[in-house]
């Protein structure tokens, strides 16, 4: 079983217990954007299983159109902020770190049915989810400036209320995301494609500047979106240096390389993932993710009614993180179904484990 997984790390103002993180996901159970006594007791659970820091669902930020449903949280209400505080300190009294993920869903919102302020357009880079499907309109300069403030002020939030820092949510096609992809960034002014992490510098550097020298903020990035599963933001290592190094300059504390499956090489002539190569041309730290524990692909797992392994590839989880290539691994849907996946694993009870099942989507387990 793996044993640098269980090293303790310290990364500036953070300080954890061991390498592990829960990885944000999408819950669904906050009716009203006020995160309940079940939510409380879900993240608490995790901390009391054995990982080192917990990043929550992502919350929406104080925008009419930055998210898609009433019942995703949000850290901008008093209820909600006062719920997120004592989330926190039920995290940390329980030995993790907690960090609350910032998310403006961007585009992807047209997809739903109904959602809050229905009568205000979607927003995003060019108004264009994906190649062929225009939806909503490309976001103004006041648009802009005022996701920058939503976010600032969303981490002074965080800030206030004792997080351990923030995850600002970059991928996955959504806000910040449909401006770093060429397919989704035609703009012809100073957003455009060739100054495609503007926006994403100009959100880090108001949060860093509503919060502290040391506060620690995180970004997430990824190749793939959720519209389009082979989509690519660099091709090169080159193309990722020269979109890491402002994002650097701007703050970035640690970057959550986001992938479908962490073992998958990256580039030609390396074995190093994503995550490897980011660290390597950053400098900075960073947390793998994707399909750790588990033996088939995210999407067949989805659609999968029975339970899968969660202790699959931890060798060669454990040799990447030894050789340096991720300084933190995020667990997913492994540590949704089995709340003491860190511990079993760390206690060398991988029999006891309990697979990922589709099912524990729908409950708070």
């Amino acid at each position: 079983m793996p044993n640098s997984l269980f090293d303790p790390l310290v990364l500036g103002a953070l300080s954890l217990r061991n390498r592990t993180v829960m990885a944000p996901m999408t819950r669904r159970q906050s009716p009203g954007g006020i995160p309940t006594a079940a939510v409380a007791s879900y993240y608490r659970r995790r901390a009391e299983g054995g990982v080192g820091m917990v990043v929550t669902e992502g919350l929406a930020i104080n925008h009419p159109v930055a998210i898609q449903d009433t019942i995703i949280p949000n850290i901008y209400d008093p209820q909600a902020i006062e719920a997120w505080r004592r989330i926190a300190r039920e995290v940390q009294a329980a030995g993790a770190a907690f960090m609350p993920q910032l998310w403006h869903i961007g585009g992807a919102r047209f997809k739903y049915p109904i959602v809050p302020n229905a009568h205000l357009a979607t927003i995003s880079a060019s108004g264009i989810y994906h190649p062929g499907k225009v939806e909503g309109l490309p976001a103004t300069q006041a648009d802009i400036d005022e996701v920058v403030d939503s976010y600032g002020r969303a981490a002074q939030v965080a800030w206030e209320i004792g997080c351990d820092g923030v995850n600002i949510h970059g991928g996955h096609g959504y806000l910040l995301d449909s401006f770093f992809w060429t397919e989704t960034n035609r703009r012809d002014d100073g957003y455009g494609i060739a100054d495609r992490t503007r926006f994403a510098c100009e959100v880090v550097r108001e949060c860093r500047r509503r919060t502290a020298p040391d506060f620690p903020i995180m970004l997430r990035f990824s190749q793939f979106k959720e519209q389009a599963y082979n989509a690519r933001l660099c091709d090169t290592p080159q193309e990722l240096e020269e979109f890491l190094v402002p994002l650097v300059d701007a703050g970035v504390d640690i970057f959550d390389c986001s992938t479908r499956r962490f073992w998958d090489a990256e580039f030609a002539g390396s074995d190093m993932g994503l995550a490897g190569w980011t660290r390597r041309l950053s400098g900075q730290p960073v947390m793998a993710v994707g399909s750790v524990g588990l033996d088939n692909d995210m999407i067949a797992s989805l659609h999968r009614q029975e339970a899968t392994s969660a202790a699959a590839r931890l060798d060669v989880l454990d040799a990447m993180l030894a050789r340096g290539d991720f300084d933190l691994v995020a667990i997913g849907r492994a540590l949704l179904s089995d709340a003491e996946w860190v511990a079993k694993i760390r206690d060398g009870r991988a029999a006891d484990l309990r697979g990922f099942d589709r099912a524990d989507l729908d409950v708070l387990t």
